[in-house]
């Protein structure tokens, strides 16, 4: 079995050669899961991918092959691309590499063949009636209509039996497994004009007078026009693989070692982690790592969508596939191969385009009966001319239905949804947003509710002292050194915050003599001869220190009413409260908050402007949440939650929701729903958010670098920028609008044009001719893949 393509989890991911249309992919679909064994199968047209969970003991890949092939299709196990180990990558998407560069070619050279045989006989069918001194011409050349005939099945023999051929095979088969599709009606369309023309060519006399009219060049040029629109998609297929593409580019293929201070060039693959390498100016980082000495600046553009580049130290992080800038630098290397963050987001983006949104689900039902009723409205178009038609009726009837089943080819209904995701989700990739899943951008583009996460996310989450009253008699200083030197040896955010604090006044902590922690509450022991006590205002009342806030008292150890003014100010602010006391007596009150991010104000504002409900959610106390909300102009806050909490408000916040939309409670339910107004998301840091991140129908993980945690959320924001949701959000929607797009011109073209094929403008002298409809029918799918590929393009206004 190979690894390329199956795990040991039962799992399998394999390219398909020969699908066209949303038929093709129902067949498949529908054999694979027809295994014993296999749990659930998922196909997509437009990355010519199929997915497949099944039971390792009962399947293995020889089986999916062999059954995919059953059907007609040529599977293609889809080699990840190398470097270290698989690195994730498949290099199969259509058009690009691997199966789809193959699938390509062929389509080049059937082109070739189809339009080197199939314009001759368009020019020698349609000329002579349009230019009268070509058929006179023509008549003293070859003046027998018998002799004419045989020339130009002579030109289009070739085309049906080389290119036509393939139609035949996979639309017999079709066919034959009572699942026809866009292959069935062009062969049927095809083959019959054809045989029938074969035959008025051949045997002229069994037919009668009127009948023996040939039909040569709709045959060769509607399957020259099929093959035209088929490349045109194939290439709009790899234009929307670009993302991925340029993904893999960015991976260097060599590396500088250290060995011994040497610097040795090697092969990525080589690398392993704990080896140190170095970074010249200018060159890609090789793998993921930990600077070990130098400076520089790097792009993490790749990585994060942001085009500035960020400083590297010293113990900062870098991230393979960055570019680095004008420094030199050494790391060592912890992440190689198949585990870097570029890898990471190179899997989750294929995946995320291979996915199926619910929306998918209509166009699969329409398409499902769409092509047996063609087959009836073709054949109905037939006896009805032959019925009515003005004599001789048999041209008319054979035209009209060729027209019908050519023009009616369901590949725009196919490609309608999967062209906007693979588009979409390669646009957010390179706006820092990586999506895990294609139905994760219809829940965020239907969501109505978006609750938020504070610490770290709306918040910078690094407490810092935005404050600090000293008694009187008391330096300022002097007590950041005694206070500092117990903090030093605390793992408290506030503790840390107070080290920095005195940092930034240049103060030098004191050593102290002894030292006693107390669960996070507070710290005490001996400073230069002193009795310090740093803490919480109960901290200080249990061990002895006197008065509380607001009692006005000043006698000894009292905290006196200029403290208990400036706590209860700065307490009303939301900051956190932290005192000193040296020997028993408070003498020093610092304001501990964690700054709201300088971002978050526009970016809340263009949630706000999006329609989207807001609502806070936090583990923080109540004061500091209902201040960052108010800052924010947030109103509904929920303070004091455990993790658990807030996935149980998630979840009534979804049944709220669900029921003002129409809808039950149920996550499947709501995560079914088209419609707007029934979903719930949830923005959080991706690190302890795990179960709101679960619970909510979109889940965004706000990460900070590479280092993060990319399971977490549906859609990872890697920047770290809060601006990012309400992009991915304005994102969503345009993606949801261009599927919406799509559908409708695909479903609107067969609607309006299928009559028109079968005649019913034929009383106002309005036809269509079989080529004209083989041209729209390939203009059709075009259409669909050229306003999906305009996301490559999108700009967030916010």
């Amino acid at each position: 079995m190979s690894s390329s393509t199956v795990d040991k989890a039962g799992h399998a991911s394999f390219g398909v050669e020969g699908m066209t249309c949303a038929n093709c992919v129902g067949r498949v679909e529908k054999a694979i899961r027809s295994l014993p064994g296999v749990a659930e199968a998922r196909v997509n047209l437009m990355t010519s991918r199929a997915d497949v969970d099944f039971d390792p003991a009962r399947v293995d890949e020889e089986k999916l092959f062999a059954k995919v092939r059953g059907e007609g299709y040529n599977p293609v196990a889809l080699k990840r691309d190398g470097g270290g180990g698989e690195e994730g990558g498949l290099a199969g998407a259509p058009g690009t590499a691997g199966s789809g560069g193959g699938e390509m070619a062929g389509l080049k050279q059937d082109l070739i063949l189809s339009l080197l045989f199939g314009v001759p006989i368009l020019l020698m069918s349609m000329l002579p009636m349009l230019i009268p001194a070509l058929m006179a011409a023509r008549m003293r050349l070859i003046p027998s209509d018998g002799l004419w005939n045989l020339l130009q099945m002579g030109l289009a023999t070739p085309v049906m039996f080389g290119p036509g051929r393939k139609f035949a095979r996979r639309g017999w088969l079709a066919l034959k497994h009572k699942s026809p599709d866009m292959n069935t009606l062009v062969m049927l369309g095809t083959w019959s004009a054809y045989l029938s023309s074969a035959v008025a060519a051949l045997v002229p006399s069994v037919l009668p007078a009127g009948a023996r009219e040939v039909y040569f060049e709709a045959a060769a040029t509607v399957i020259a026009l099929v093959l035209t629109g088929k490349l045109l998609e194939a290439k709009a297929k790899g234009r929307g693989a670009e993302a991925i593409q340029r993904l893999l580019r960015l991976k260097p293929a060599r590396a500088i070692l250290l060995r011994r201070g040497a610097e040795v060039e090697v092969d990525i693959a080589a690398v392993i982690p704990g080896d140190e390498l170095a970074v010249r100016p200018g060159d890609a980082v090789p793998v993921d790592g930990v600077v070990l000495s130098g400076e520089s600046r790097v792009d993490e553009t790749m990585l994060t969508g942001e085009p500035v580049p960020k400083a590297k130290r010293p113990g900062d992080r870098v991230t393979g596939g960055t570019l680095n800038g004008e420094g030199y630098f050494t790391f060592r290397a912890d992440k190689v191969g198949a585990d870097t963050a570029l890898a990471n987001i190179i899997r989750l983006v294929e995946d995320a385009q291979a996915a199926r949104p619910p929306i998918q689900d209509l166009a699969d039902k329409v398409v499902g009966v769409f092509t047996p009723g063609v087959l009836l409205i073709a054949l109905l178009t037939f006896a009805g001319w032959l019925w009515l038609g003005a004599a001789p009726a048999f041209p008319a009837a054979l035209t009209h239905a060729v027209a019908v089943l050519v023009i009616a080819c369901p590949c725009a209904m196919g490609l309608a949804t999967p062209a906007a995701i693979l588009a979409g989700t390669g646009r957010a990739a390179e706006m820092g947003a990586v999506v895990r899943d294609g139905s994760a951008l219809q829940a965020l583009a239907e969501t109505s509710v978006l609750a938020l996460d504070k610490t770290g996310t709306l918040t910078q989450g690094n407490p810092q002292v935005t404050g600090f009253s000293a008694s009187p008699g008391w330096p300022e200083d002097k007590l950041l050194a005694l206070g500092g030197a117990l903090e030093a040896r605390s793992a408290h955010p506030l503790a840390r915050a107070w080290v920095e604090f005195a940092k930034s006044r240049q103060v030098i902590p004191a050593v102290p003599s002894s030292f006693r922690s107390h669960s996070g509450s507070g710290v005490e022991g001996e400073v230069a001869g002193y009795r310090v006590a740093v803490g919480s205002h109960r901290f200080l009342k249990d061990r002895g220190v006197f008065g509380s806030l607001g009692d006005g008292s000043s006698g000894d150890g009292a905290l006196g009413e200029p403290f208990a003014a400036q706590a209860a100010r700065w307490a009303g602010e939301g900051a956190g409260l932290v005192y000193l006391a040296v020997d028993g007596v408070c003498v020093g009150l610092a304001a501990v908050s964690d700054p709201l991010k300088p971002e978050a104000f526009a970016a809340v504002e263009a949630l706000r402007a999006q329609g989207l409900r807001l609502v806070i959610l936090t583990g923080d106390a109540d004061a500091p949440a209902t201040a960052a909300g108010k800052a924010l102009g947030i109103v509904e806050v929920k303070a004091g939650l455990r993790p658990g909490g807030k996935a149980e408000i998630i979840l009534a916040l979804r049944e709220e929701a669900g029921k003002g939309s129409g809808m039950g409670a149920s996550k499947d339910t709501l995560k079914g729903s088209g419609k707007a107004g029934g979903k719930v998301a949830f923005l959080g840091d991706g690190i302890n958010d795990g179960p709101a991140l679960a619970s909510a129908d979109a889940g965004l993980a706000l990460a900070g670098g590479s280092d993060v945690a990319i399971a977490a959320g549906d859609i990872v924001l890697m920047s770290g920028d809060l601006r990012g949701a309400p992009r991915t959000v304005a994102l969503a929607r345009a993606v949801m609008r261009t599927i919406r797009q799509n559908l409708v011109w695909a479903f609107g073209y067969n609607i309006v044009l299928i009559p028109v094929a079968a005649g019913a403008l034929h009383p106002w002298g309005w036809d269509l001719n079989p080529v004209i409809a083989g041209a729209a029918m390939g203009l059709s799918s075009v259409f669909v893949m050229g306003n999906s590929l305009r996301l490559k393009r999108f700009h967030p206004a916010c």
